[in-house]
């Protein structure tokens, strides 16, 4: 096999057609509620780690978990990348009415792009964070937040 490229051949890189079951794909006896996404820095240096949190709110009558996901999406690459990149995220336990502030860290690895070896590229990135994957349908409300 000399073509390594996995455009075409898994749901990362399809363009703009969606999976059947994504990743995240399920229901909840509760609700969540996303608020309050904060990058830091605002402005990333090249080769920095970037610092991200998230406050999760569990708005329904019954104690439930969530698994929020953090994906990245690169605004433009040199070189084909997936719509969007899984980079974090965390199985969270919250009580009905209750709410928790969440931290991730985002190394610089985890945007490193691959062109003949693997680099680091300047230039706008966006980070979801959320209970599925961003644009996913489901029949349960979840929501995605983004910031650049």
């Amino acid at each position: 096999m000399e073509n390594y490229t996995m455009e075409g051949r898994t749901y990362r890189y399809y363009g703009q057609e969606a999976p059947l079951y994504p990743f995240g794909y399920g229901l909840s006896y509760t609700t969540f509620r996303y608020r309050d996404l904060v990058l830091s820095p605002p402005v990333l240096p090249v080769c920095a780690n970037l610092s991200v949190s998230v406050v999760l709110e569990n708005t329904g009558l019954r104690d439930s978990e969530e698994v929020v996901q953090l994906y990245l999406r690169w605004e433009q690459s040199s070189v084909p990348v997936p719509r969007w990149q899984l980079v974090a995220f965390r199985r969270v336990a919250v009580l009905a009415g209750q709410e928790t502030k969440l931290s991730f860290q985002v190394l610089a690895e985890q945007r490193a792009v691959w062109a003949q070896d693997w680099r680091l590229e300047p230039g706008t990135f966006t980070l979801f964070a959320g209970g599925q994957q961003p644009g996913q349908k489901t029949r349960a409300p979840s929501e995605v937040l983004s910031a650049r």
